[in-house]
């Protein structure tokens, strides 16, 4: 978070302004929601800020590979401060609408209550709500040799998907809800995290989607 003013930091769960740490709190807190970890995006959309990204990350960094035909990288946000590691990301792509015209996608990787993936999605939070899951799964991505199911919450404006995976919440919002046909297949899903991986990302224009 070097060089990142104060004043850039924002809630999770609403994206008011975070107020600071102070000589009565250790914690940043938002005035509607209390104690929370401060949400931030990553400035730098290249090699360099993604590895900044990956050093403190303790939640899954998720990426589609291979990336949907004509789709780029297009932001990281995140959630957390140097002491408290990041305990939610999000990351962003742009690309073409299977039905016709440009899209949007964030995926969110957060642990239990953070409120990321529900702010993104337009809910109120902090995670998908009473009764979730209900009935089949609706979608499902790859990871790890597994396939793990996603349910559509009922976002407005937009197509949301939400799962639990790797012991937190991953999200798949994407823009406007047509784009939800690219869920139609299997997603399949790397963390860039894991070592071993040399992958050349292709960067985009930042994306007005995302949080922070």
């Amino acid at each position: 978070m070097t060089g990142v003013a104060k004043m850039d930091l924002r809630c999770p769960r609403c994206g008011a302004a975070a107020i600071a740490p102070s000589a009565w709190s250790s914690k940043w807190r938002c005035a509607t929601h209390g104690d929370v970890y401060p949400l931030r995006q990553v400035r730098s959309l290249s090699p360099e800020g993604v590895a900044g990204l990956l050093r403190s990350s303790v939640v899954p960094v998720m990426l589609p590979w291979p990336l949907p035909d004509g789709w780029l990288v297009s932001g990281f946000a995140a959630v957390g401060d140097e002491r408290s590691g990041t305990r939610a990301c999000a990351v962003a792509l742009s690309g073409p609408n299977p039905v016709g015209g440009p899209a949007e996608m964030l995926l969110i990787s957060e642990e239990l209550g953070v409120g990321l993936g529900a702010h993104c999605a337009g809910l109120a939070g902090p995670d998908p709500g009473n009764g979730f899951p209900d009935g089949s799964p609706h979608a499902q991505v790859g990871f790890g040799n597994h396939e793990f199911p996603l349910w559509s919450v009922d976002a407005p404006g937009r197509a949301a998907f939400a799962g639990e995976l790797l012991g937190g919440w991953l999200w798949i919002v994407l823009w406007p809800d047509t784009a939800g046909t690219l869920m139609i297949e299997i997603l399949p899903l790397r963390d860039l995290r894991d070592p071993g991986q040399e992958l050349d990302l292709p960067f985009g224009a930042r994306s007005p989607r995302l949080p922070g």
